[in-house]
């Protein structure tokens, strides 16, 4: 059984989705009901709101009013309508004492009665019918800078090995060839694996520069230093590689890359993170903070015992996202026993992303000549897994190949005959 599974695509709970996260901002909720609150509080804990100070209080409208008499608005501020007041005049009330500036977010409730459009010439930003969940207030106070400003849009998908040796770059890089060739979508790699990182051998460059730099520059990287340090491997692709050197030990802090990340993110819409498999405070957080994770294990048991584990650790830390992915690579080895994907995937209980095949002289001919395996080999049945998870990944959904036509053969024949009829009449003419 090797191919792709798409069940989640069709799911509403796990539709695609990419919410981007806020800038340090401070947003202060005004809750009616229980729910409301704790739907609140909850968001404050979610990855996309780290930077934001939130606060969510009881009073609605009434207390928001009171408040901000004497104190200054935040950033963003959510309103929750019961219903038993006129939200108009409530919020003509809010406007005389709100600063400029500030955002609107209002839960309503299904008895308001107010044109969405008089909400807006109130200055109300957003307007969410209640009662909500913590994904609506997370997507809602989210929208409000990423729709409007542009500011960190970029979508991360991290890649990692369940285990090491399981060809979890391999399949990074090839992902984001992939998404930046066929999708001609603008993409970076970066290598995290600073001491045996093989992006630049897989890509054929070899850059003087790379994450080394940004990570141990004094300064906080800005767009221009990330942009010196990029490698370019192709018109929509460029690299930030690893130094691939052990004259020092790469030792980090857990945020030491949130600058760099968040500076590709203000211009660049894909970035693919080749995480090393290993279990420290950074590369957790780089887990954790991504878009999208793929967990790439081989079918043995250690492999299934660490997948397990890293979406348990995973779906926990991420209650608001889609659970993480996960593909079986390597699958056939010639005398090798093996776990099924079958009972590999009732372990995991849920369908992987892909199931590549073990081909040896596909993937070290394209290891050896720094090429990806498209390069190598166009029609190969693993290219067209790569191409079907590059959109998966970056939220494209599945490429499905034209139905073919039991009239195709039918009239290309009949378009055959008018050419050939058409060139006689020119010869006679």
């Amino acid at each position: 059984m090797t191919g792709i599974h798409d069940e989640e695509a069709d799911d509403p709970q796990h539709r695609d989705e990419h919410i981007a996260p806020v800038p340090r901002i401070s947003v202060q909720a005004f809750c009616e009901t229980e729910q409301t609150l704790a739907a609140v509080t909850a968001a404050g804990e979610d990855r996309r709101l780290a930077k934001a100070h939130l606060t969510a209080k009881s009073g609605g409208l009434a207390a928001a009013i009171e408040v901000y008499e004497t104190m200054p608005t935040p950033n963003v501020i959510v309103i929750e309508s019961d219903g038993t007041r006129d939200i108009l005049e409530g919020l003509d009330d809010l406007a005389g004492v709100c600063d400029p500036g500030t955002r609107v977010v209002v839960i309503g409730n299904p008895n308001d009665t107010a044109p969405y459009r008089e909400l807006v010439r109130r200055g109300v930003n957003d307007y969410v019918v209640g009662p909500v969940e913590t994904i609506d207030v997370v997507r809602s106070i989210c929208s409000l800078f990423s729709a409007s400003e542009a500011i960190i849009t970029g979508r991360i998908i991290a890649v990692v090995g369940a285990k090491g040796g399981v060809g979890a770059s391999t399949i990074a890089h090839n992902v984001a060839w992939t998404i930046a060739r066929d999708l001609a979508l603008d993409s970076v790699v970066i290598d995290l694996d600073l001491a045996f990182g093989t992006a630049g051998l897989d890509y054929n460059q070899d850059p003087a520069q790379g994450i080394a730099n940004a990570v141990l520059s004094p300064d906080r990287p800005d767009t221009a230093l990330m942009e010196r340090l990029l490698a370019k491997c192709s018109e929509h692709l460029s690299l930030l590689a690893a130094p691939a050197a052990l004259d020092r030990v790469y030792d980090f802090g857990a945020e030491a890359f949130d600058a760099i990340f968040d500076t590709l993110r203000m211009t660049t819409p894909c970035i693919v993170l080749d995480v090393p498999h290993q279990w420290s405070a950074w590369t957790k957080r780089a887990l954790v903070n991504a878009d999208d994770i793929v967990i790439v294990a081989e079918p043995d048991l250690a492999n299934l015992r660490n997948t397990k584990n890293m979406l348990s650790v995973l779906k926990t830390a991420r209650p608001n996202d889609r659970p993480p992915l996960y593909c079986i690579n390597q699958v056939g080895m010639h005398k090798r026993a093996e776990i099924d994907v079958k009972s590999f995937a009732k372990t995991m209980e849920a369908q992987p992303l892909a199931v590549i095949p073990f081909d040896s002289k596909l993937f070290s001919t394209a290891a050896n000549n720094g090429q990806m395996i498209a390069e190598v080999s166009k029609s190969h049945r693993t290219t067209e897994l790569f191409q079907t998870m590059a959109n998966r990944l970056a939220g494209r959904g599945e490429v499905r190949k034209p139905k073919r036509s039991l009239l195709g053969p039918l009239l290309k024949k009949l378009r055959a005959r008018t050419g050939r009829g058409s060139a006689r009449h020119r010869k006679a003419s």
